[in-house]
């Protein structure tokens, strides 16, 4: 498994990329994020991620992607919105 920070995902779109702790980026595709029960696959971003690299239609991308240190606007902080 590999290791990686989120750069940037687009949950409208279903996709972005992770860099690789050796400064890879790699893509990752929604559908390839493990989530527990009915919650939605999405990434977001500096969230640290372990993952497996498999070879995609445009290249290496990312499967089996697991959050292991969550952001905080994944529970609900970081900025408000009025």
């Amino acid at each position: 498994m590999e290791t990686g920070t989120v750069k940037w995902f687009d949950s409208r779109k279903g996709y972005g990329f992770i860099t690789t702790d050796d400064g890879h980026d790699i893509f990752v595709h929604y559908s390839s994020i493990e989530t527990e029960g009915d919650e939605f696959a999405t990434l977001y971003e500096n969230e640290k991620v372990e993952f497996e690299i498999t070879q995609g239609q445009k290249g290496p991308q990312a499967s089996n992607v697991k959050v292991i240190e969550e952001s905080p606007m994944r529970s609900g902080g970081g900025r408000s919105f009025y």
